[in-house]
């Protein structure tokens, strides 16, 4: 257990997030020094002003009303998935400091059970959401455009969010304990608690950070991307 440990989530994460930051850096490279096109590509309506443009992007990339109005049951399953994800995104930021804040107004076990049931709605949220997702591009329709990336990137969210919940509704390893090894990580001095390797959460925190440093390597060149070039690609569309 220590060295699969040791190397999903030590080693594992070194390569995933350097290999992410090399990739990124091609993609935005690429995007950047792309021709423009001559021709303006704005669609109607769109903004007179410069203001009006950025709020326009904001709006056409975070709340995506165009697939509303297409296809709104897939855009609610998508818009719970990206809130769930973000509250797990924060929740995820007390490896790196405790809300002090938060933890002094709610005390400190008001903040467990406040984390129990956030990360752990989110963690149902998002499982629920990715199965909606397997099961549209399985059954119906969209079945005949479904492609082997799209069942490979959904069954590994599927398994980083499954490994999460078991985590966090099945161990009972403090926050405190998962924070010293996350540390040692940014200060490169990387340490595994004994209570994590020999806990009935270690396995599953391997397996977890297994698939996130697959979907790290992988995020750069896959349709993922997206993500991160909706904002330039909405903005050129509002011009």
């Amino acid at each position: 257990m220590e060295t699969y440990l040791y190397l999903t989530s030590v080693v594992g994460v070194y390569i995933g997030i350097g290999v992410f930051v090399v990739g990124m850096a091609w993609r935005i490279y690429q995007w950047s020094t792309t021709p423009k096109s001559p021709v303006r590509l704005g669609l109607f309506p769109k903004p007179a002003t410069s203001t009006g443009r950025g709020l326009k992007m904001l709006k056409d990339t975070f709340v995506a009303p165009h697939s509303a109005r297409i296809e709104p049951v897939m855009w609610g399953f998508a818009f719970a998935f990206h809130v769930a994800a973000l509250a797990a995104l924060i929740g995820h930021g007390r490896l790196v400091v405790e809300y002090t804040p938060l933890v002094r107004l709610l005390g400190g076990d008001g903040m467990s059970t406040f984390a129990a049931w956030s990360g752990g709605t989110a963690g149902i949220v998002m499982t629920v959401a990715v199965l909606f997702w397997i099961a549209r591009r399985t059954y119906g329709p969209f079945k005949q455009l479904s492609v082997p990336e799209d069942y490979f990137l959904l069954f590994l969210l599927l398994g980083i969010i499954v490994m999460g919940n078991h985590m966090r509704f099945l161990g009972h390893v403090p926050v405190e304990t998962y924070r010293e090894w996350f540390q040692s990580l940014l200060v490169f001095r990387p340490v595994m608690p004994a209570e994590i390797a020999n806990s009935n959460v270690g396995w599953s925190l391997g397996t977890h950070m297994l698939f996130v440093n697959v979907f790290l390597v992988y995020f750069p060149f896959s349709k993922l991307v997206h993500t991160i070039g909706a904002f330039s690609a909405n903005l050129v569309r509002s011009e």
